[in-house]
């Protein structure tokens, strides 16, 4: 290994230089908008096109076109805001980061729209000096990286100026660092953001000027690859999306360290963004564990309403989805018969493979929340292993030479699919611990080093050269497959076969707990659902079907075109248009996807207009006016119907409520603990934020059927040692459940030996229905089979019908029964609250852990709430440990009270000896009497201990 020359040094900084500048315009928006912008550079081409035409073509001077052009990309800015980011602005921020990729499409769009642009093909891009100057011997400074030298500190020095001397700076700074607070000094986050956006644009425009005229070329500008965004991305992310001078530095150092690596492994291309990819794993490793990333919720997913119970009975509404299905269905197999040409087979056959790689999104983004900007990668590792499995394999280590005799064209892809499930597994092992946006910058790093140094590895080649990977077909299981139109039924087939896995696996304990995990981990592991295995489960699941659909796309060309098409990383931003066009989330958006994105254009070639609508502008206007995709259009059309039948049959009858316990769902399974023993023992407990101790040597008690309450002023530690006590945050200490000692096991973990756990937000599952909610609390009591639920084996259906059927009984039980089909984000808090109750009955948890289960509930619900929950004791023979600040209710049903005051305990008894501690009343009754009084028993409650009537429901 030799240190490269002094001049590679000087060209790797200054190339880092601009990079570093690129940077700084993603964290410039990260900080205000908390979005990762992928359009950074591609808006910059406005402005640095224009400016081009203005001086070669136009004949401009440069000093009176650079401001210009300049003013052309904040511009562009400006109204990318106005027109699209202020649209989304309540959106999730996943959303936006996808609308940041529409608009990296919108840029080059425009560009290609400039006239004079074709005839722009021999000059040099323009410089304000082309010559050179040679400070020293070994050095050759040329007159376009003088003026990165000149350019870039200056830039960066005004940027700094502007945010920390001006007003419209400062505005900036304390929208971004505290928004709530900006709002009430009156800053409105809106001018913010065009501002921010505005200054992204001129950015970016400066940095592709300074780029193109390194270059040298306009050709180059506008296919400006992935390699520099990537850089950048890595640059910014170094700098924790907050510092501009780190992530300056980090752009120079990527520089320098790819001049290095070029210079000593010339004849290893690629192996820069292999060493880039490593960097940002490690750089978001650590930033996704050192500050709370965004991780929003995907509002955006189409919501599919349930058919009303009373309309089931009807043949052509049980019918009605599979109708759209059963038209499409047939109309993929009579348009071969009808369109004869072969080409037109292959490019049919190539919508239903991207069809089948966009299931994968699906799964990943639109049920685990997973935003991957690299599942091409995957179908392109995919298809090179089936081609070389296909062809045989020859594996050299040292003197030794492995062969691997070749296997049939179906086993090749088998197992293919099988190899790329187990490396998205492994990735996605190591992506974890990666919450919100700063994935998509994981798996687009991993997405470029595939194409540019894994896919040239020679055990994916054909004997001879790194140049092809053939992969012909001949048979299938004994059926010719050898024509385009045979090979077009086979890949329909699979198709059909993928879309009734994912949709079989979307209706059962799968896809709820995958979506559960997504919306809430904490309340999913609450309900012994482990965020680990979910999530290794999506990132294998959907890393096989990516293989499998990226196999048959090599199968369909019979060789794999990992240079030019299919498996490069913009066609991983195209698969997620695809997604997010057709409907993210949805089993059929992948299908109406790949039509429109890919069919559409090739069906109506000659028309202008369709591959705007089908790339950046169709994206964009879907995101804005249809965010649920085409699907939600046909959602629409089919509650519109479905509301007009249920009117027809007049209204609805009365839902019925029990009377009695659902005996057979709630049943203890376990042995009696003896009255003599603590059911949760919690032995000095200590919490520590930073340097300030939240919860510091607390020791509780609760004992069988005991109902202890736990009071305090508003940060004394009440919710942080429940949180401890249920493993949610890192505590010292020692916690023993039913007699053993479970400080160190997971949430998960403790909730399958018998915790449950409500939370102060009541916040469940957003995008689940009450039944299916509940149905996620009851995988404690029998796991869903991945692999058995996706063969469609006899007994999951099964145990699904006695999974609804148990649901249908607590949720009945606790008089749910009209909200069963609501989606949770559409319930009032209350009936949040009754619903995580349904949660612990189907959990049959022996220690419940309740967080304030009246907050934000009606006066007259939570004077319900002491029968319902002394009811829920006797039913589960449970024990509780409770926070409560309605003083009447938690004296009327504890046994026991303990008292915190900044993270210690005060006192501990029986309510009335708690409630006259002086101490108790110093700290939190105050001295009213009238207050004091007030904390008596509530007259609704009864004595402890007193069972409650069987009947006793909570007005939903």
């Amino acid at each position: 290994m030799e240190m490269p020359t002094l001049q590679l040094l000087f060209d790797g900084a200054v190339t880092g230089l601009v990079i570093g500048l690129l940077a700084m315009g993603i964290v410039l928006v990260h900080r205000s908008t908390r979005v990762i912008n992928f359009a950074v550079a591609n808006m910059g081409l406005v402005g640095s096109v224009l400016f081009a035409l203005l001086v070669v073509r136009w004949h401009v001077p440069y000093w009176f076109a650079l401001p210009v052009a300049l003013a052309a990309g904040a511009l562009f800015g400006a109204i990318v805001d106005i027109a699209v980011i202020r649209r989304l602005f309540t959106a999730p921020r996943v959303i936006v980061l996808v609308a940041t990729i529409g608009i990296a499409q919108l840029a080059l769009t425009v560009v290609t729209a400039y006239p004079d642009l074709d005839d722009y093909t021999t000059e040099y891009y323009p410089v304000p000096w082309s010559g050179t100057w040679e400070p020293v011997d070994s050095l050759q400074i040329t007159g376009a990286q003088l003026s990165i030298l000149v350019t870039v500190p200056v830039a960066a020095i005004l940027l700094g100026w502007f945010l920390g001397g001006t007003v419209l700076g400062k505005t900036v700074k304390a929208s971004a660092s505290n928004p709530e607070l900006a709002r009430l000094k009156g800053i409105s986050p809106k001018v913010v953001s065009t501002a921010v956006w505005a200054l992204a644009g001129l950015l970016g425009t400066l940095c592709l000027i300074l780029i193109s005229a390194q270059n040298k070329s306009l050709a180059q500008i506008a296919t400006l690859g992935p390699t520099t965004l990537l850089r950048a991305l890595a640059a910014a992310v170094i700098a924790r999306m907050t510092s501009f001078r780190v992530a300056l530095l980090a752009g120079v150092g990527l520089g320098v360290l790819q001049a290095f690596i070029q210079f000593n492994w010339l004849d290893q291309p690629g192996l820069s963004d292999m060493a880039v990819l490593v960097i940002v794993l490690v750089a978001v490793f650590f930033v996704s564990r050192g500050r709370d990333t965004e991780a929003s919720a995907f509002s955006f997913a189409p919501k599919v309403k349930p058919i009303p119970e009373r309309l089931r009975g009807f043949w052509w509404v049980r019918n009605l989805e599979r109708a759209g299905f059963i038209l499409l269905g047939l109309l993929a197999i009579v348009l071969p018969l009808l369109v004869t040409q072969p080409s037109r087979h292959l490019l049919y056959t190539v919508m239903l493979g991207y069809a089948i790689c966009a299931a994968s999104v699906t799964i990943l983004t639109g049920w685990a929340g997973q935003l991957s900007l690299g599942q091409m990668a995957f179908a392109g590792l995919g298809a090179l292993t089936a081609a070389s499995l296909n062809r045989g394999l020859r594996i050299e280590f040292g003197d030794t030479v492995y062969a691997f005799r070749g296997l049939t064209f179906p086993a090749a892809v088998v197992v293919a699919s099988l190899f790329t499930a187990v490396l998205a597994a492994v990735v996605g092992a190591g992506a974890l611990g990666v919450r919100g946006l700063l994935l998509a910058v994981s798996t687009f790093a991993f997405a470029v080093a595939c194409e540019q140094y894994l896919y040239r590895r020679d055990v994916f080649h054909d004997e001879g050269g790194r140049s092809t990977a053939s992969f012909p077909r001949s048979t299938v299981f004994g059926i010719d497959v050898s024509t385009q139109r045979a090979y077009y039924y086979l890949v329909l087939v699979v198709l059909v076969i993928v879309l009734v896995v994912v949709a079989r696996l979307r209706k059962s304990g799968v896809g709820r707990t995958t979506i559960g995990v997504r919306d809430n981990p904490s309340t999913a592991a609450a309900y012994t659902v482990s965020a680990t295995r979910v999530k290794l489960r999506a990132f294998a699941l959907a890393g096989g079907i990516a293989g499998l659909g990226g196999a048959l796309l090599a199968g369909a060309v019979q060789t794999v075109p990992y240079t030019d098409k299919y498996f490069l990383s913009p066609d991983s931003l195209t698969l997620v248009s695809i997604v997010v066009i057709g409907g993210l989330g949805s089993v059929s958006g992948s299908v109406l996807g790949a039509l429109w994105v890919i069919g559409l254009p090739s069906f109506m070639s000659g028309n202008e207009l369709v591959p705007l609508l089908t790339s950046s502008l169709g994206l964009l206007i879907l995101l804005l006016y249809f965010p649920g995709g085409l699907v939600q259009i046909g959602y629409s059309a089919r509650d519109a119907l479905l509301g007009w039948a249920d009117r027809k049959l007049g209204p609805a009858p009365a839902v019925k409520t029990r009377t009695t316990a659902p005996t057979a769902v709630i049943r203890p399974r376990r042995e009696p603990v003896p009255d003599d023993k603590a059911v949760l023992a919690v032995s000095d407990i200590g919490v520590r934020f930073g340097g300030r101790k939240a919860v510091d040597g607390v020791s509780v008690e609760v004992r069988p059927n005991e109902i202890i309450g736990l009071i305090g002023t508003n940060g004394a530690g009440k919710s942080t040692l429940m949180n401890a006590i249920g493993g949610f945050v890192p505590a010292t200490g020692t916690v023993e459940l039913l007699g053993r000692d479970v400080s160190g096991s997971a949430p998960a973990a403790r909730a399958r030996l018998g915790l449950g756990r409500t939370f102060q937000a009541a916040t469940l599952f957003p995008e689940l229905t009450v039944r299916e909610t509940v149905q996620i609390a009851l995988e404690a009591r029998g796991r869903t089979g991945l692999l058995s639920t996706a063969l469609h084996l006899p007994h999951t259906f099964t145990r699904e019908r006695a999974k609804r059927s148990d649901a249908d009984d607590l949720i009945d039980f606790l008089g749910l029964g009209r909200y069963a089909d609501a989606f949770i984000g559409d319930l009032s808090t209350g009936t949040r609250r009754i619903v995580e109750l349904a949660g612990l009955l189907a959990l049959d948890a022996r220690v419940l852990c309740l967080d304030e289960p009246t907050a934000g509930v009606a006066q007259r619900e939570t004077e319900a709430f002491g029968p319902l929950i002394q009811e829920i004791r006797r039913e589960l023979g449970a024990s509780m440990l409770v926070i409560e600040h309605d003083m009447p209710l938690i004296m009327g049903i504890s046994d026991r009270v303990y008292c915190l005051e900044t993270g210690r305990v005060i006192a501990e008894g029986e309510p009335d000896t708690v409630r006259n501690d002086p101490k108790v009343i110093a700290s939190y009754l105050g001295t009213d009497e009238r207050a004091i009084e007030r904390s008596g028993k509530s007259p609704s409650t009864l004595a402890p201990g007193q069972a409650a009537p069987a009947d006793t429901t909570v007005p939903a």
